[in-house]
């Protein structure tokens, strides 16, 4: 497992799915805002012309020489819900992303957004 203030230092480095195989490259992580941990990472993924960023979970992830190992297959990766490569994730579409992954989502106690982009 990684330290929480180091997963930001892999921006750029492979992400691969738990059957091995290459996602993209790590964008950003996003944190949960009422733990203020780690929670999802946006990869980058599709052709240089229409490129996109995917969400997954960091739970299970692990690091290895040079990449990110995440629990989730390159498949589901590549189909979960995507922003465009300059976009933010509205607050409206969360959600979806923990739908995507059968995650439970809950908004906080105040009604704001679970996700926090560090």
């Amino acid at each position: 497992m990684f330290e929480p203030g180091d997963i930001r230092e892999w921006r750029g480095h492979d992400v691969v799915g738990s059957d091995g195989r290459k996602i993209g490259a790590l964008e950003s992580v996003y944190v949960d805002t009422g733990t203020d941990l780690p929670s999802f990472a946006t990869v980058t993924v599709g052709v240089p012309t229409r490129r996109r960023l995917v969400f997954v979970p960091l739970a299970g992830a692990h690091v290895g020489p040079g990449y990110l190992k995440v629990g989730y297959s390159r498949g589901l990766v590549r189909s979960a819900p995507a922003i465009g490569t300059d976009g933010e994730l509205p607050v409206e579409d969360e959600e979806a992303v923990f739908t995507h992954y059968d995650l439970t989502y809950e908004r906080g106690s105040g009604g704001e957004r679970r996700l926090a982009r560090r």
